[in-house]
């Protein structure tokens, strides 16, 4: 069973069922992405589709602090990148200056900010656990509520399409993650044989000067290359930081896995979120 983002008609939902090797799998929809993470945490899954990363919005924060936090047994087993075009939808056509609600998920109220500004100025912005709950929820309501989603959740409720690819910026892609039970092999494809290496981290010298170029420099220094880094609050409070890192390569790699073994001088926890072919 893989679990995903629902109901039926999310982008996490399309991105599962147009992925590869996904024919005659067993898809479960859960309420949030969290969710899906634990499931695959708690065994209810044998592995999950979460999204991680927007070309437009950056990273999906719960996804992240779920991985890092809450799931020490799941690992990040591949990668998908999903093309993705917001479509603004209605139980029927309605002129745009009689829109009243406009519904959806956080992220895609976020890519379509100012699309919302520019095009809907009067409408108040509601945010739901996904975008076919914002469909679902407006083709219930009727007149004067839109949400932004997919074409595929208003076709499954039956509503309209009233404007097409409405997000602020072209070439619109969000980056999902596959995850399993930590030990699970990764999926094999991706990129010409290139692979990825994701790893969280954070240590009590954290406080101290060039203590994050000292732990940089254990990659750099061995020509291990970054592709992505990102804080985030360890939630511990103020000033109390996590590093996210993807980059190049195997964990098991000569340069990599020195890199890993020299990092763990510098930190407290450090843990390798998953080792995958790049898409």
């Amino acid at each position: 069973m893989v679990g995903y983002l629902g109901p039926e008609g999310t982008f996490s939902h399309e991105a599962a069922v147009s992925s590869p090797g996904s024919s005659g799998l067993e898809l479960v929809a859960l309420a949030t992405i969290h969710d899906v993470v634990m499931a695959v945490e708690n065994g209810d899954v044998q592995r999950g589709l979460v999204p991680i990363e927007n070309s437009i919005e950056g990273s999906v924060n719960v996804t992240l602090d779920a991985l890092a936090l809450e799931a020490p047994s799941v690992s990040i087993v591949g990668e998908v990148i999903h093309p993705i075009s917001q479509c603004l939808i209605a139980p029927a056509s309605i002129p745009l200056d009689q829109v009243q609600e406009v519904v959806s998920h956080p992220q895609p109220i976020a890519q379509c900010a100012r699309f919302i500004r520019e095009s809907l100025p009067n409408a108040e912005v509601v945010t739901v656990s996904s975008t076919s709950e914002a469909v679902r929820l407006v083709a219930e309501h009727g007149p004067g509520w839109v949400a932004l989603g997919p074409r595929l959740a208003a076709a499954h409720h039956g509503c309209v399409v009233l404007r097409e690819g409405v997000e602020d910026e072209a070439g619109n892609q969000t980056r999902f993650v596959w995850l399993a039970p930590t030990g699970t092999p990764a999926i094999e494809g991706g990129a010409g044989g290139e692979w990825k290496t994701a790893m969280v981290f954070w240590g009590t010298g954290s406080g101290s000067p060039g203590w994050l170029v000292d732990c940089l420099t254990e990659l750099s220094s061995r020509q291990v290359n970054m592709t992505r880094i990102e804080s985030r609050p360890l939630k511990l409070g103020l000033g109390e930081y996590m590093f996210f890192i993807d980059c190049e390569g195997r964990a098991d790699g000569d340069e990599l896995s020195a890199a890993l073994s020299a990092l763990h001088e510098h930190t407290k926890v450090l843990r390798v979120l998953g080792s995958f072919p790049a898409a």
